[in-house]
């Protein structure tokens, strides 16, 4: 499609009377040098044929008609090519001073200067046209180049649509309105030029109409409605972003010819600026998470350093405390395990910090599960768990690869975890059984009320707690943590339910970390 001007604001009429003006004291200085170039050629023809050259006398002529047809278009150059007939005729072919022409060869000067005026006037007539199209469409790139920068500094979407409004009414000169869907999807006025509080029924019907189809709606679009109102998407990746409504002061057609796809390189362009805010919203958002995150590491890693220097002189000392009596073995005894449970949430607190900044260094190796197990019940205060835990792994199961330490942190934890929320007096039970698959699978088992089929991914989330079951108390990292051990050794961990009530987490080693051994202990 040839581009076209842009539409412009109707013009004052006092504006419009001197353009008016203009245009006919061009016309007539152009009628003055057309007769005074007429006057020239006829007087220069006279001195030649004076000399007896009568020959090119008929060429002179081309001057005034090509001016007249260039200047002035075809009416005024095929006047001016008749007029110079006429003056040739009358002053230079036999018989002289009549406008008979006895030779009928003479009639050939006649029609070319005819032909040229007519020629003229029509190359004359393109190049106006090729020079209005050049002029429209550097006003149209002017246009849109304006109002792309205009939307640069637009870095709201409320503020989007009002500008929107006001420049599409500014432009155009028509009424505008700017519909775009509310939270619950429903479109919704959000902008109007001038200003109003709602659309009519048979306006919004027209809108929707628009939005859910794509396509222009109204007088002029692909879609008629009975609404006056001409509806144009604005577009975006998904799907239109929003609509916008035109229509004229007086009911009139709201666009004509090529002002409708001017309105919709405005649009797109609407489009384009919306979806910039939308990622700048985004990337906005992103980096205030991160800020968050990096700030929090940071305390974490603070918190965990400080503490461990005095815990660990505390843990010290209550272990090298000998009672004097009964009373004071029991207050020592649970000294003991709360101080030992405050290491084990301040070595999460720095455990955590490793995962997050992937800081974790592995070094996997053949371990035994029934050894890993017995070294985390060592770990917590002796006698503590021993006469709750029920060990079952069996004696030929094979040894697995995975990083020791690790590895102990995520038995720790999924111990420490059944024993908070599988009740005082519940068993806890570790089950070690070898897959039909190749593989081999370690399961920490709690007789709590269990975890909801819903929550058994979020569980593993950090500082996840599930309210309104047994997962409330706690920290919320020892599962996280295990999760992120259990991901680096590249162990599969996940919750589930036991047979007979209870939560049952589980820590499966593929078969390709699996080492069959002839006897326990021995390396294959």
């Amino acid at each position: 499609m040839t581009p076209a001007p842009p539409p412009r604001p109707t013009l004052p009429s006092a504006e419009q009377a001197g353009q008016a003006d203009a245009l006919r004291g061009g016309l007539v200085s152009g009628l003055i040098a057309t007769l005074a170039l007429l006057a020239l050629a006829t007087l220069a023809g006279l001195a030649l044929a004076e000399r007896g050259d009568v020959a090119p006398i008929a060429l002179l002529y081309l001057g005034p008609v090509m001016f007249a047809a260039i200047r002035l278009g075809l009416r005024p150059g095929l006047g001016a090519g008749l007029l110079s007939s006429l003056v040739y005729t009358y002053f230079f072919i036999p018989p002289r001073f009549t406008l008979l022409v006895a030779d009928p060869a003479q009639l050939i000067t006649l029609v070319v200067l005819l032909g040229v005026a007519l020629g003229g006037s029509h190359m004359a007539k393109r190049l106006h046209e090729q020079a209005r199209l050049a002029e429209a469409r550097a006003g149209r790139d002017a246009l849109l180049a304006g109002f792309a920068g205009s939307l640069m500094a637009v870095t709201r979407a409320e503020a989007l649509w009002a500008f929107l409004a006001s420049e599409i009414a500014r432009v155009f000169d028509v009424r505008v309105l700017v519909l775009a869907p509310d939270e619950g999807g429903a479109l919704a006025l959000v902008a109007a030029e001038p200003a109003q509080e709602r659309a009519d029924l048979l306006e919004m019907a027209a809108a929707q109409w628009c939005f859910d189809g794509g396509r222009a709606t109204g007088p002029g679009g692909q879609v008629p409605t009975a609404s006056e109102w001409l509806f144009v998407p604005v577009p975006g990746r998904g799907g239109p972003l929003a609509v916008v409504g035109v229509g004229h002061p007086e009911a009139a057609m709201p666009l004509h010819g090529p002002q409708l796809p001017l309105l919709e390189s405005l649009l797109a362009q609407t489009g384009l600026a919306l979806s910039r805010m939308v990622l700048e919203e985004q990337a906005h958002a992103l980096d205030r998470v991160q800020e968050r995150e990096r700030l929090r590491s940071a305390l974490l890693s603070s918190i965990g350093h400080d503490l461990r220097t005095p815990l660990t002189t505390v843990l010290g000392t209550l272990r090298a405390l000998q009672p004097l009596s009964a009373d004071q073995a029991t207050a020592l005894s649970s000294a003991r395990a709360e101080a030992e449970r405050l290491d084990r949430f301040v070595a999460n607190l720095i455990d955590m910090v490793r995962i997050e900044t992937g800081a974790i260094e592995r070094a996997a190796e053949a371990v035994d599960l029934a050894e890993a197990c017995d070294a985390a019940l060592d770990h917590f205060a002796p006698g503590l768990l021993r006469g709750r835990v029920a060990l079952a792994v069996a004696d030929d199961l094979p040894l697995v690869m995975a990083d020791p330490r690790l590895l102990h942190h995520c038995l720790i934890n999924l111990i420490d975890n059944a024993d908070r929320h599988g009740g005082p007096d519940g068993t806890i039970a570790i089950e070690g059984l070898a897959l039909a698959d190749g593989g081999v699978e370690l399961a920490v088992c709690d007789q709590g009320p269990g975890v909801p089929a819903d929550e058994r991914e979020r569980i593993f989330g950090l500082f996840a707690r599930i309210e309104g079951t047994d997962r409330t108390g706690g920290t919320g990292l020892g599962l996280a943590i295990v999760k992120g051990f259990a991901d680096a050794m590249g162990v599969a961990v996940e919750a589930g339910e036991r047979q007979g009530g209870g939560a049952r987490f589980v820590l499966r080693f593929p078969a390709g970390l699996v080492r069959a051994v002839p006897l326990r202990g021995v390396s294959a």
